[in-house]
């Protein structure tokens, strides 16, 4: 079989082409927020498209458009949707074992506000879990929480779609840092140093745009030294950690600082007055549990576990004795078969396509090893733990198709070269390419569902274009990753993962309709930022930078 090229202007008129690229990106959101049709069906008629696109117009091969589906799906199985199942059983345990009442009435003795609540759980503790692992966990497991804890459902999946932005430049223990210095040969310290002067201050002043999008202005003044207190304290430590530590753990000492500092900050400053939802006020509020530091920890030991087991997980010594069980194997007709070529790449190269049945390896095999420990550390015995599991696994079983159809999508989208394509057209933009280059980041997470995706797959773009324009590479590089993570409330999979976690499943259209816009917003004000420090303070950008 013959190297097959990418094409980047199938038409010969770059409108066209564009127009063309954008059809199954379009074609998904028409389905999802106009027809408002179930999600995973909607997913599977975008993959069609996207795949219907790939051969008919990009003249892709169809065996080749066939295995980077199937490479999408497996991909998409054992990294994503895996991970959501381990988060949700974790939940569905503590419910199961009555544990979750502990876990309300100990967030009830910092607070009863909803505000801080949702502070400390979706901004704070959804921090830790994207450092340690990223997919889905963070959404997956705050929704859970918070909708145990009596909030609204889809409010709850707006505002844990908006939180998980700030940390996921250094998700994964720091993975879109180096897929971004990989992909660019730029140094990692450089990379993590600038976007760690991009994004804190964004991260600052996310707390209020938080609690503001769920209530009014009146109450988001209210608690403005809880914003302050939960901003500053993870912005802060998010830029010293990416500056002077290392790109591997920001998030999880950012969050787990920021918890710790919001806990003793809360002893000491309460809101004058508790906000409650509007069908919970006039309710006798029920007296408060006093519970026992024990009770606390051992109702909050299955959260922990989550985090002990992907911490474990990337720790190089079990990485290496986990990595021999893994298998990999060409994708056929598909691995180094697709050649990629400027002005995408400024060398040609051949796209690498493996099938990696990494099953130990995953971050969702160990969240559900930790669940597996935690029920019976909970008192549940074994059979009754794998019985809450079957359960989770049957109520997932849409959302789990979905996402699988989602990222086959994406990897179609990436083979053929569509998202090259979308990306190619922001590059038109002269001055103003820090903001537009900002937002081809946003595009590929959007679509991708990944911020080291998106690096993969733009960052040398960001580079070549930035040297052409005579802008900094670095500053560029570093907007990809930080503009793009703007864009992962509004990735399809990351929409359906909100809406099982909520249990609003069939309402990703309307989460699509209420997230777009605060995506679209919160990514142009990391533009601005960016424009800010290629034109006027150029000095920002990090050079020959150095961890301590």
């Amino acid at each position: 079989m013959q190297i097959w090229t990418q094409n980047y202007d199938p038409f010969g008129n770059a409108v066209l082409s564009t127009a063309a690229a954008a059809i199954p990106v379009t074609v998904l959101f028409y389905l999802l927020a106009v027809r408002r049709i179930k999600a995973h069906m909607a997913a599977l008629y975008a993959l069609l498209s996207a795949m219907a696109v790939a051969a008919a117009i990009f003249r892709m091969p169809v065996q080749m458009v066939a295995g980077a589906a199937a490479h999408g799906a497996v991909y998409a199985a054992l990294w994503i949707a895996w991970v959501v199942v381990g988060a949700v059983f974790v939940y569905d345990l503590t419910v199961e074992s009555g544990h979750f009442e502990t876990i309300k009435g100990s967030i009830g003795a910092i607070t009863d506000d909803r505000r801080v609540q949702m502070l400390l759980i979706a901004f704070c503790f959804g921090a830790v879990l994207e450092g340690a692992g990223g997919g889905g966990a963070p959404v997956a497991v705050t929704a859970a929480m918070m909708i145990g804890l009596g909030f609204r459902p889809f409010e709850t999946a707006v505002v844990c779609l908006m939180a998980n932005t700030a940390p996921v430049a250094w998700g994964g223990m720091g993975n879109p840092v180096r897929a971004l210095a990989a992909v660019t040969g730029l140094p990692e310290a450089d990379v993590s140093a600038t976007m760690g002067r991009i994004l804190p201050p964004v991260a600052a002043m996310l707390p209020f745009y938080l609690v503001r999008s769920m209530v009014g202005w009146r109450e988001t003044f209210q608690v403005w030294p809880a914003c302050l207190a939960a901003g500053l304290s993870f912005g802060g430590i998010q830029f010293f950690w990416s500056n002077y530590i290392d790109p591997n753990l920001v998030d999880i000492m950012s969050g787990m600082g920021a918890i710790l500092f919001c806990a003793v900050f809360f002893k000491y400053w309460k809101p004058k007055e508790e906000f409650y939802f509007p069908e919970e006020r006039g309710k006798p509020r029920q007296e408060r549990r006093r519970y026992t530091a024990r009770e606390v920890v051992h109702a909050w030991s299955p959260f922990a576990l989550i985090a002990v087991f992907v911490i474990l997980w990337g720790v190089p010594a079990v990485k290496a004795v986990i990595a021999q069980t893994s298998y990999a194997a060409p994708v056929p007709g598909l691995h180094q078969m697709v050649l990629r070529t400027a002005p995408v790449v400024e060398k040609d190269v051949l796209d690498t396509a493996v099938f990696s049945f990494d099953w130990l390896a995953s971050v969702g095999t160990a969240t559900v090893l930790a669940g597996l420990v935690a029920g019976p550390v909970l008192g549940l015995s074994m059979g009754t733990t794998l019985r809450v599991f079957r359960g989770t696994m049957y109520r997932m079983r849409f959302g789990f198709l979905a996402i699988l159809c989602m990222i086959s999508m994406a990897y179609v989208i990436r083979y053929c070269g569509m998202d090259a394509v979308l990306g190619l057209a922001m590059t038109h933009t002269g001055a103003l390419y820090p903001v537009f280059g900002t937002l081809i980041g946003w595009i590929g997470v959007a679509l991708s569902g990944t911020d080291a995706g998106s690096n993969a797959l733009f960052g040398n773009l960001q580079v070549v274009t930035a040297t052409k324009l005579g802008l900094d590479p670095v500053l560029m590089a570093a907007a990809n990753s930080t503009g793009g993570v703007m864009g992962k409330m509004v990735a399809a999979q990351s929409l359906i993962i909100a809406c099982v976690a909520a249990g609003i499943e069939g309402k990703e259209g309307d989460l699509f309709r209420s997230v777009a816009k605060h995506g679209v917003a919160l990514a142009l004000v990391v533009g601005l930022l960016v424009m800010l420090y290629a034109y006027v303070l150029p000095g920002v950008v990090a050079h020959g930078h150095k961890f301590w």
